[in-house]
């Protein structure tokens, strides 16, 4: 595997070279909401994608990198908090968030949600 390179205190990565997620990403359904505040403002918001590390909401008004989040997922798995930190910001589209704490009882949920989210793409098997 090609080895980063190291100009100055920046890291370029090769064009070919993995994606740093520990863990992928899983396309959510319309039916995932999540409750957020963030920076003194309140907002509910559709899920685009996620995973045990993270997710992207979608929202017109993105937060600032480095910026602190508080979640609420709205599912059927049940509730489901966790802390977080805005990664980056797309205007116009949303925000990918790192989940920074999450409590016991809502990692089996979490868990739990990502399970059935998989399940419901669609299979790549031909028939």
């Amino acid at each position: 595997m090609p080895q980063a390179k190291v100009f100055g205190e920046r890291h370029v990565r090769p064009v070919n070279s993995p994606s740093r997620r520990l863990t992928s990403r899983v396309p959510a359904p319309a039916d995932v909401w999540v409750y957020w505040k963030c920076q003194g403002r309140e907002d509910v918001s559709c899920v685009r994608n996620m995973s045990m590390g993270g997710l992207f909401i979608e929202t017109p008004q993105p937060r600032a990198e480095g910026v602190l989040t508080r979640l609420h997922f709205l599912v059927q798995e049940g509730q489901i908090r966790a802390d977080a930190v805005v990664r980056h910001a797309k205007s116009g589209a949303g925000i990918g968030v790192k989940f920074t704490a999450l409590s016991e009882q809502d990692g089996p949920k979490l868990a739990a949600l990502l399970n059935r989210l998989r399940g419901a793409q669609p299979s790549r098997a031909k028939a």
